[in-house]
């Protein structure tokens, strides 16, 4: 079936299986590499695929063409990725640290350390400020290679363009196009996810 993708998709709209397997075996490899960039998890990017393909057999006419089919598709996948992360930091299990006899504990009134570490999250805005952190980061880690490497020195090693430049072997233009690039991709990403601007 040598369909675009906007065709296939259009297909898929009226739930046409075929149509659904050709759009599949085409972006099912590319999509699993890009949440495996998000989540580094090889078995939650398969689980994420799996989602992010199911949403477009019941979604498919919801793409408004805006960044083409693969831009949807790839939204749609990060999306799906940053709320696994947000879920799976919120559920975050923490063993129990309970000494096998009631004497063999040093000082049985020190509480044991998980519980000090929860205590110590401090106000709400400090988990929101966290978890912002978090989803910029999966952000980040979802830049092509070239894009990732540049926001990186620049904003977390605290490079300046021609460090960057001297240490990537790359003119300084390219830095700054890189750079452009990486930024309004961000933006963009966290409009998408209802974040304000900071």
């Amino acid at each position: 079936m040598g369909l675009s993708d906007a065709q296939l998709l259009g297909r898929i709209g009226w739930h046409d299986a075929e149509a659904f397997e050709v759009f599949l075996a085409r972006h099912r490899a590319a999509v699993r590499r890009h949440l495996l960039r998000i989540v580094r998890d090889g078995d939650v990017a398969d689980d994420l695929t799996q989602e992010t393909f199911l949403r477009v057999w019941t979604r498919a006419d919801q793409s408004d063409g805006r960044g083409g089919c693969t831009g949807w598709l790839l939204r749609i996948a990060t999306n799906l990725a940053l709320n696994s992360l947000r879920t799976r930091r919120r559920r975050r299990e923490v063993p129990l640290e309970v000494p096998m006899h009631p004497g063999d504990a040093e000082d049985d009134a020190t509480p044991p350390g998980w519980l000090m570490d929860a205590a110590a999250l401090g106000p709400e805005d400090c988990c929101l400020r966290e978890e912002q952190v978090r989803l910029l980061r999966g952000l980040i880690a979802a830049l092509p290679d070239d894009k990732r490497a540049v926001v990186r020195l620049a904003h977390e090693a605290g490079m300046e363009i021609g460090e960057i430049a001297m240490r990537l072997g790359i003119p300084d233009g390219t830095v700054k196009s890189r750079l452009h690039y990486a930024r309004k991709t961000l933006r963009d990403a966290w409009r998408d996810l209802g974040m304000e601007e900071e």
